[in-house]
């Protein structure tokens, strides 16, 4: 009888994690989206090892923004974007509302021209009916969302599995590594490595997952100070395991990248490019894991990215329209670009920066509102939360501008 109740709490608190454990792992999917294998095989191949540090900079990065998220959902039951539109003025929300949207779009044109370049690889599909064909396929998905949460995080889990799996089997092909130490030493080289690094830091720090993973952990908000600690422990965990496996995946990217094509003359400019060299470089097997991990990517994110556009619409203007809608209206812009024969991997890096120019939007709310004791009550932040939140958006904007500069200055 003793051991059974001196067990008992101990099976309580994992009951109580099983329960919470999961949003992170839809939020890590984003993390690991076509985008990242643009930019981060793109930097792989053109500068080796040197942007690495990005990757895990961006990372560490991640969770702790992540974990803000998170904590502002269980704290307060509301969403992100809920809170803005109580808290900041008609304005502001609407123009946070807007660069939300526009940020929505480029999600979708990295998610439909990764899954539609996938098509293309695996089975000749042409682009354009490939991309409908990703809007099918994540339509289905999506519908697991509203009614069936928890099968929807399983299917999520699944493709990030695949995904995982696809890059460790290149990466293991490639043998010992040599060098790669030393990418974890800040560095640029050009303007060209900023702009993938960039790229990089906007294809890893997603703004709208940032808004999403509130949404996903509000249902868990509890005014018991007990239960809200445990839950924000595991939320932590929850956190750690996911976008430490999006991490892992995001190194693996650039280091098959560097270790098979840096310093070769195997062509490495496109996504066709490095599925084709790969295959000649590590076999077909190694091709095959590639273009499987690009196609279940590109479903995975496109699905979590609509349920994101969903989150934020209703949120900021307490506006709800049917999911299917919101699949079209966001999927247009990556069909027109498909359409006119853009090179797609120049649309999914140029994405990325777009996505990383919307990062500051959605961080900055998000720790002003964490400071707040009249929002987040006797859980509020610590100062050096907050300071380490604003220094985090001041590196991101100033990076930002700093690339426009260099860019159009020459």
């Amino acid at each position: 009888m003793v051991g059974i109740s001196m067990a008992s709490p101990v099976v309580a608190r994992l009951r109580s994690a099983a329960v919470v454990m999961g949003p992170a792992f839809v939020v890590a999917v984003a993390y690991v989206d076509p985008g990242n294998f643009a930019t981060n095989m793109a930097g792989g191949a053109k500068h080796g090892y040197l942007l690495l540090w990005v990757i895990v900079a961006a990372s560490g990065l991640a969770m702790f923004i992540q974990y803000q998220s998170a904590k502002l959902g269980v704290v307060t039951g509301r969403n992100l974007p809920e809170l803005c539109r109580e808290r900041y003025s008609r304005p502001v929300t609407g123009m946070l509302w807007v660069q939300a949207e526009l940020v929505a779009m480029a999600t979708d044109l990295a998610e439909f021209v990764g899954a539609a370049v996938a098509l293309n690889l695996l089975f000749g599909v042409p682009l354009l009916p490939a991309a409908l064909i990703t809007a099918v396929v994540s339509a289905g998905i999506l519908a697991l969302a509203p009614l069936r949460r928890r099968r929807f995080e399983s299917v999520i889990v699944g493709l990030l599995a695949i995904v995982l799996g696809g890059f460790l089997y290149q990466a293991l092909q490639l043998g010992p590594l040599t060098g790669a130490a030393a990418g974890l030493v800040p560095g640029f080289a050009g303007v060209d490595s900023v702009l993938l690094a960039t790229g990089m830091l906007g294809a890893t720090v997603m703004p709208h997952v940032i808004y999403l993973h509130s949404a996903l952990t509000q249902r868990h908000h509890t005014t018991d100070p007990v239960v809200r600690r445990r839950t924000l422990r595991a939320s932590r965990t929850d956190i750690l395991v996911a976008l430490g496996v999006a991490g892992v995946v995001n190194v693996s990217m650039l280091v098959v990248a560097a270790g098979a094509f840096h310093g070769s003359d195997t062509p490495s400019e496109s996504l066709e490019d490095m599925h084709s060299g790969l295959g000649s470089l590590l076999g077909p097997g190694a091709a095959l894991a590639f273009a499987l991990a690009l196609l279940a990517s590109g479903l995975a994110a496109s699905s979590v990215g609509t349920y994101s556009g969903q989150v934020v619409m209703e949120g900021f203007l307490r506006r709800r329209i049917p999911l299917s809608l919101r699949r079209l209206l966001t999927m247009a812009p990556a069909l027109v670009i498909l359409a006119m024969g853009v090179d797609p991997m120049k649309a999914l890096v140029l994405s990325q920066v777009v996505l990383s120019f919307g990062i500051p939007f959605a961080l900055v709310p998000l720790v002003l509102l964490g400071r707040r004791r009249d929002v987040m009550g006797d859980a509020v932040n610590r100062r050096a939360t907050t300071w380490f939140g604003a220094a985090g958006a001041a590196v991101i904007s100033a990076l930002n501008v700093f690339l426009l500069v260099r860019t159009f200055t020459g």
